[in-house]
């Protein structure tokens, strides 16, 4: 079966530290993460990724989540498979601070997010039951063993 054809639009808000959260995203990697997380039924993906700093990422989390505070990764799904349509945003101060606290590397914790974030703009959803979040994090983790990259959630 071919491969989902998979257009990227990565964008960088501007904001204080944005050098290392540029380094740790080449687009390569992200093209890389954001396609390993395509379920079979994909033929098309279309991701706007944006990195934001703390004040974007609070503001929109409060304007759609009506949370008061910023968010690691927000997704705004339009369409689902075959033809795959969302925004991924994810605000660089959480990523980062997470990231630290658990003592990993920040390009991981960005590929955990970001495939995060795809499953939920292919419908995934961990907030609707406890059996759908051992799902959604079972997903997650075989995506990211398949990339080399370790168990987030342990």
């Amino acid at each position: 079966m071919p491969s989902p054809r998979l257009t990227l639009s990565l964008q960088f808000a501007r904001f204080d530290g944005s050098a290392a959260h540029r380094a740790a995203l080449p687009r390569t990697h992200v093209t890389r993460w954001l396609r390993a997380a395509l379920g079979s039924g994909v033929q098309t993906a279309e991701f706007a990724v944006r990195i934001v700093g703390a004040a974007e990422g609070h503001s929109l989390n409060h304007a759609y989540r009506g949370q008061n505070h910023a968010t690691n990764v927000l997704t705004f799904s339009y369409s689902h498979a075959p033809d795959v349509m969302a925004d991924l945003v994810l605000c660089a101060p959480v990523v980062q601070r997470e990231a630290a606290a658990a003592g990993k590397p920040l390009a991981a914790h960005y590929a955990h997010l970001l495939i995060h974030g795809a499953l939920h703009a292919q419908g995934w959803d961990h907030e609707t039951s406890p059996a759908d979040a051992t799902a959604m994090e079972a997903q997650e983790t075989a995506i990211l063993a398949r990339l080399g990259i370790a168990n987030p959630y342990r």
